[in-house]
């Protein structure tokens, strides 16, 4: 629940203020039904969920000139605001997160001040390197993987993760310490969501019940 959690928290809190269907909109705009688990239902479940334990406020508007049920608008409380950065930072420092989190929270990193990125980036460095530590204490990758048997390739398919994800953060860190990309506070930030009425070139179509609330 946690990826979806971050997803919609945050596509509520860079409009301000969205129903429904702009929530499921930006999240196909993302391409995130294609790696988390962002389908229309979960993401109008979530919302209503995120609405009772006062993470969102949910506000009943007038039904379109078109007719139609009333549409509900949600923003984003301040519990909200903390949860949706609690998520981003745990996501950025823990290396063991599955994809789909790690992948959200990246999407929302430029939320956070440059140095705070880099630290947490850093802190998520320092995780990898302790954990490929208490792997190798078994496990020597020098050696290979047939030192263990056939068991031995699990070890090495450990080793070799930890290591593709170290070089990539260090990347990254390298990147934004070199001044990629706008962070919180240095400017007019990069505009990922889709305006009202905006045609998404990456919608699914598929038609969902709620799309109309």
């Amino acid at each position: 629940m946690s990826a979806i959690r971050l997803l919609v928290l945050g596509a509520v809190r860079q409009h301000g203020r969205a129903h429904g269907y702009q929530v499921r909109n930006d999240l196909e705009y993302w391409g995130a039904h294609e790696w988390s688990n962002a389908k229309p239902g979960s993401i109008y479940h979530a919302l209503k969920q995120m609405a009772k334990q006062g993470l969102l406020i949910a506000h009943e508007i007038a039904p379109s000139t078109a007719g139609g049920p009333p549409r509900t608008e949600y923003e984003i409380t301040e519990a909200g605001e903390a949860e949706c950065f609690r998520l981003v930072r745990e996501a950025l420092t823990s290396y063991d997160q599955k994809m789909d989190l790690k992948s959200a929270a990246i999407g929302f990193i430029v939320e956070l001040p440059r140095a705070e990125a880099v630290a947490l980036l850093k802190e998520r460095i320092r995780g990898i390197e302790q954990w490929r530590s208490s792997v190798t204490e078994h496990y020597v990758p020098e050696d290979g993987p047939e030192q263990l048997g056939h068991i031995g390739e699990i070890m090495n398919l450990w080793i070799h993760t930890a290591d593709a994800e170290a070089e990539w953060t260090q990347g990254l860190i390298a990147r934004i310490e070199g001044g990629a990309y706008t962070f919180a506070g240095e400017g007019e930030p990069f505009v990922g969501i889709l305006a009202e009425g905006e045609k998404n070139p990456y919608a699914t179509g598929e038609p969902h019940p709620e799309d109309a609330r």
